[in-house]
């Protein structure tokens, strides 16, 4: 009767909250734009995507297209989501993934996720039954109380949660599917330690964002499921629960805990008062460490690229090139500087970095919303404008000059939108390379701005330019590289990397230069990776 009730209610355009194997989903008609319209006003999650879950693969085929393997990787026992692209005849409310190309697909993995695809006839939003950025609620009585505004009904059943789990992400890149979030069905995973054993074991509490946790002790690493952004009380209970569990479900004790450098990170500053000893790792040796760590052995030429990381000079790194391997990484190039008005309200205010690239170059910029000045007088001062070399950042500007999104409600919002737009191969502009004053090479983004700036042009083929401007200007590093120190392993890695256009781009110019490339492979290349990287890092900084 229960199961009748909510299908009904489904059929009618309402929202139910149902209780999973990791936690509750919220679920809706993936055909009907006005329940997911409600379900986007109520959470609020006003444009991020949503994932859908089909009743089988004959009913996927009819909304994406589906690559060779893809099918087995869907219906795996894992039954991640995958991110396909959307089919031009497709039926799904445009709702889903508003302005992106993909949307992202699973199947059911629960008897009652079946009992009610079955019954329903039709694919259903998933989306995680969560107040956004925190952890999936899993309690009854939590779910009644947090989510009383989100749902109009309620679907139980009595078997307890212990631990929460989100749904696990991937999207294939290079004709393999490339984990973007760890989670149900696939983690905690376990890896092996390259090299000689850990002598004492380590618990890496990683970064802020994309939180996960890792613990090693002789040559196994586990790395926890996807936690969330560590920006509320009930996340860290979560990730407190969560290092205890992971202890003792492998019965393993940490007795050193590694930390990001950055001492504003909630996981930081657990660290500092844990009672154990600590060693802070920075954040792109991190994310280099972590590939390095899946592509053992030799030395590496590392771009990682993301939206801000704490740098070794104190600045906000996320365009850098590292040089060595584990333990010995040394910053060889970098893109050009420029200071973020706002600081961390660049973040979701693309306007900012527009603005500061335009100011840089001694340009104006008449659609800047910065209308009083304010913001270009603090920038004039260096009041709360922050050094940033982020690549991330460079792509929010380009998502505001060329898109005019000015401000986003979900991380990599502009990005996204960009690669969606971008058509046909694009022009690859060529980005001056030279040593700046300490000799680390710079990456001028200059002409960057002139194309993006340029109305006579599309914004489709100013995206696609700029897709190849960057993937031509990582070849020309690697090029660089190879003649100064004969390296000729290039990895790729950091949230920007989960552009495939960039990344296969890239890929393709490398290869064909003879470059030997290396990406994420089951550690994702974000912030949910670092955890795992600064593992590898500190076992071979500590000699094990």
């Amino acid at each position: 009767a229960a199961l009748a009730r909510c299908v009904a209610a489904l059929r009618a355009g309402k929202i139910v909250a149902v209780k999973g194997i990791g936690g509750y989903h919220l679920l809706c008609d993936a055909r009907d734009g006005a329940a997911i319209a409600r379900l986007r006003g109520r959470k609020p999650r006003p444009h991020k995507p949503l994932a859908v879950m089909f009743r089988d693969l004959e009913d996927v085929r009819r909304e994406a297209d589906l690559a060779p393997g893809e099918e087995a990787f869907l219906a795996s026992p894992a039954r991640p989501i995958l991110l396909l692209p959307r089919r031009p005849d497709a039926t799904l409310s445009e709702a889903i993934a508003p302005g992106l190309a993909e949307i992202g697909v699973m199947l059911p993995y629960s008897p009652l996720h079946h009992l009610l695809l079955d019954a329903f006839d039709g694919p259903l939003v998933a989306t995680s039954g969560n107040v956004s950025g925190e952890p999936v609620l899993t309690r009854e009585g939590d779910v009644a109380r947090r989510l009383a505004r989100v749902t109009d009904a309620f679907l139980h059943h009595d078997r307890p949660i212990q631990r929460p789990a989100d749904d696990p992400v991937f999207r294939t890149i290079a004709a393999r599917p490339r984990p973007l979030r760890l989670g149900r069905g696939v983690a905690p995973l376990e890896l092996a330690l390259p090299g000689a054993p850990l002598t004492r074991p380590v618990l890496a509490v990683g970064a802020h964002m994309k939180a996960t946790v890792a613990l090693a002790w002789g040559s196994r690493v586990v790395v926890s499921p996807h936690i969330g952004d560590m920006d509320s009380p009930r996340s860290l209970r979560v990730f407190e629960t969560l290092v205890e569990d992971l202890q003792a479900l492998y019965g393993v004790r940490a007795e050193v805990v590694l930390c990001d450098a950055h001492p504003g990170y909630t996981t930081h500053r657990w660290a500092r008062r844990c009672g154990r000893a600590v060693h802070e790792v920075l954040h792109h040796h991190a994310h280099a460490s972590a590939l390095a760590g899946e592509h053992p052995d030799g030395d590496w030429l590392v771009l990682t690229w993301d939206g801000t990381g704490y740098g070794a000079d104190g600045t906000i790194w996320g365009g850098e090139t590292l040089l060595g391997r584990p333990g010995a990484w040394r910053r060889v190039a970098s893109l050009r500087p420029f200071h973020l008005p706002g600081g961390d309200k660049a973040g979701r205010e693309p306007w900012r970095s527009a603005a500061a690239l335009c100011w840089e170059l001694g340009q104006d910029w008449p659609e800047c919303p910065d209308g009083a000045g304010l913001a270009h007088r603090a920038w004039e001062r260096r009041l709360n404008c922050p050094r940033s070399t982020a690549a991330g950042r460079l792509f929010d500007a380009a998502a505001a000059l060329t898109l005019g999104i000015h401000t986003t409600s979900y991380e990599g919002q502009g990005p996204m939108h960009l690669e969606a737009l971008a058509a046909g191969g694009g022009e690859a502009l060529a980005l001056p390379l030279g040593r700046d004053r300490e000799g680390v090479w710079r990456v001028d983004w200059a002409p960057l701005v002139a194309r993006l700036r340029d109305e006579g042009l599309s914004p489709a083929r100013r995206a696609a330019d700029l897709h190849a401007t960057l993937a031509r200007s990582i070849l020309d590093q690697a090029v660089a590289f190879r003649e100064h120190h004969g390296i000729g392993r290039i990895g790729l890695t950091g949230g920007v990397f989960q552009n495939r256009s960039l990344s296969e781009r890239a890929e393709e110019l490398l290869q064909a230069q003879g470059f030997q490339v290396a990406l994420a492979r089951d550690v994702p290349c974000n912030d949910g990776g670092i955890s795992f990287g600064q593992v590898i890092e500190y076992a071979a900084r500590a000699g094990r």
